[in-house]
Order: C-alpha cells, then structure tokens, then sequence
C-alpha cells in the first residue's frame, strides 16, 4: 500500500502486504534507489526524511562495499564534530580509533554482526579495559550505528542486540562535617584558599572552578554564575561550554564565601602589583580574568591543582580524596541538614533529580530518621 504520490526527488513510503512492514525508498546522490524498512509508518517517515537532510546536506555515505572503520571516520567529522564540545569528541574520537577500527573496521557495514561486536568488548574485557569504559564504547557504536540506520545504510543496529558489561557504581567518600572544617583550617592561609571554600560549598565541577571569571561573580548581589568551564583542548587550555543547559546555573553565594572572594580580589591585585611585568594574565579589574590564578596572572591547569590539594590533604592529616569529592561533600552535607534534594539539584546542576537521589543514597536513611523525628514533633508522642 502506498501513502501516495510525492514530489519528485522527496522519496516514498509503501507498506509491505507480506507482513505490514514499512518501506522508505529515496535515490541516493549516485542515482541509485535505497530502501530502508522499518515497523511502523512513522519510524520510516523519520528515517526518511533523516537520509533526505543528510542527501541535501552532502553528508549521506553511499559508497559500495563501506568498511565499518570508513563510516565511523564520515559520522565522526560529519555528524560528531559540528555538534558537540570538543573534549567530547576526544572521547568519541579516541574510542573509535584505538578500539572499535582496530577490531572491525575493516568488516563491511552492511555485514557487521552481533557477535562481532560482542566479541570486541569480550576482547577489550580481556585485555584490562574497564567495564565501564567498554560500556561508552559500545554506546559511541550504538550512536553510529543507529544513524547508519536512519541513513538507510543498514537494516537494524547490532549493537542494539548486544548487551553491555554490568558497570558497578562507584562509591563516593565525602567529607564528613568534622573532615570539611578541618580542610578549610588546613587552607585558611593558602592563596587558593576561596578556591576550595568555593568547591565544598557551591559543589563545582573542577573545570567550572577553573574557568570561573570575575564577570561571573556579582559580590554587590551575594551570585556566582557558572555559565562554562576550562578545559585543555588540542594542546590549548579554553573555555568550553557546560555539558547541558541544566549545568548553567546562578547560585545564591553564602556570606562567608562572598567575604572571601573579596579578600582574593585584593590577593590578586597584590600579587598583580608584586608580579610587575612578569605577570602574563589580564588585569584583575578585567571582567575577563580568571577568578583562581597563578601567582603570575594565568589559568591554573587542572594537575596542577590536583597537585596542590594532595599536599594540602597531607598537610591537614585528612585521607586522599579526589577533588571532585568536594562536590559529593557539598552534596552530602547540604541533604543532612535538611535541604530540599531539589533544591541540591538545581545547586549541583543536575538533569534530573534521580540522578542525585541515586548519587547520594548513602545519605536518605538519615534523612528518613529526621522525618520520622519530625512527624514526632508534629504529632506529639
């Protein structure tokens, strides 16, 4: 059965009488019909009109007997590259690179099996590579692979039909409210001081901290904006934007770390001064510079950081944790004391709000208990 007639060059859909499928049949740039088959009407619709965009964009791949590791190069530069953060097509691209091409790129597309793939993360498990890296593995091949399919390249996604390796979840340490003090004594007279104040009381990520300028500090209003992050890109540190929209946040500074902005202000401003012209960074009065710098006015690199808040765990007696463990800590204490999880969401800058109940769990028997002791209080025992 046919859905009627269409303009010349837009494609057609059919359904199949032999057993109701449904059929999307285009011409491709080689002047060729390509039929691609999907269950329902408007799954073929869409597969369609995705391989008529890629036609007119010059992105539809066509070519005869394509190897695996031939497409993933295209999608990589034609349909990654334009649309995501740089550092995330890193990722993408190192994966595709140094294993899934090694592996299968040179099986033709069309004939990519299940158990080829299943056999590469078997391999991959093998040699040492962790479960959860072959997980994102498999997950760039899912992506590729389902836009071979919405391109009409292939008829299914095999790497649908394979499962991935089960990912434990990784247990946080935070800081406990005795070990959070004592970090923050530890660092009461360190130049870096606001930047860690800044870390166990807001929760940024570590680029968010880093790529923090004065522009996005309203001390007058008591607001830090995190509108985006630093990170090192082809060899060059650079702002990039936040993973989601959901990351862009303003956030309601506490007293205390407003104070202590300022007192950094007047810290950098002083050791502008000391640096003469040997200081290599903006100015401090520029909206553009950078709020956390070395003493010579430039971006601190994330090691250098990490570096820098090893030895302060050692100077204070407190147990290694990774910086990032400051953003569970800031989490973890903010849900003891009976803050709304939505409203720690919306502090972390998480999508959704799952996502911090499953991250924090070890913290919601607690707030069981105050409930409990809550609703004592309510109706009197």
């Amino acid at each position: 059965m046919s859905t009627g007639k269409r303009g010349n060059g837009e494609g057609s859909l059919y359904q199949r009488a032999s057993d109701g499928r449904w059929l999307a049949v285009y011409v491709a740039p080689d002047g060729k019909r390509r039929t691609m088959v999907a269950a329902t009407r408007q799954e073929a619709s869409k597969r369609l009109t995705a391989a008529l965009k890629a036609r007119e964009d010059g992105t539809l791949i066509t070519a005869k007997r394509q190897t695996v590791g031939a497409f993933l190069d295209a999608w990589l530069r034609d349909s990654v590259k334009p649309r995501v953060r740089p550092w995330t097509f890193k990722g993408y691209e190192v994966l595709v690179r140094v294993h899934i091409v090694p592996a299968i790129g040179k099986v033709e597309l069309g004939k990519l099996a299940p158990a080829q793939v299943q056999d590469l993360m078997n391999r991959k498990a093998a040699a040492g590579l962790s479960p959860k890296t072959i997980q994102y593995m498999r997950g760039v091949l899912r992506t590729a692979l389902g836009q071979a399919v919405r391109w009409g390249l292939v008829a299914r996604n095999v790497a649908d039909l394979v499962d991935g390796p089960k990912v434990e979840r990784h247990e946080i340490h935070p800081f406990d409210p005795a070990e959070a003090r004592t970090l923050l004594a530890a660092v009461g007279t360190d130049r870096l001081q606001a930047l860690y104040s800044v870390g166990l009381s807001l929760g940024l990520r570590e680029g968010e901290i880093l790529g923090l300028r004065w522009a996005d500090a309203d001390l007058l209003t008591g607001t830090l904006q995190v509108r985006h992050q630093l990170q090192r890109v082809d060899g060059k540190l650079q702002i990039v934007p936040l993973k989601t929209a959901r990351s862009r946040r303003t956030l309601a500074l506490p007293d205390s770390i407003a104070d202590g902005l300022r007192a950094h202000r007047l810290l950098q401003v002083k050791e502008r001064l000391a640096a003469g012209e040997t200081w290599r960074g903006l100015e401090p009065n520029d909206a553009s510079c950078y709020i956390f710098t070395t003493p010579s006015g430039t971006a601190i690199e994330a090691r250098t950081l990490l570096r820098h808040f090893g030895a302060i765990l050692d100077k204070a007696g407190l147990r290694r944790v990774r910086f990032h463990d400051l953003r569970h800590s800031c989490a973890s204490l903010l849900l003891a004391q009976g803050v709304s999880p939505r409203v720690v969401m919306e502090i972390l800058g998480h999508s959704e709000i799952g996502t911090t109940m499953n991250t924090y769990s070890h913290v919601v028997p607690e707030l069981g208990r105050e409930a409990a002791r809550r609703m004592d209080a309510v109706l009197g025992r």
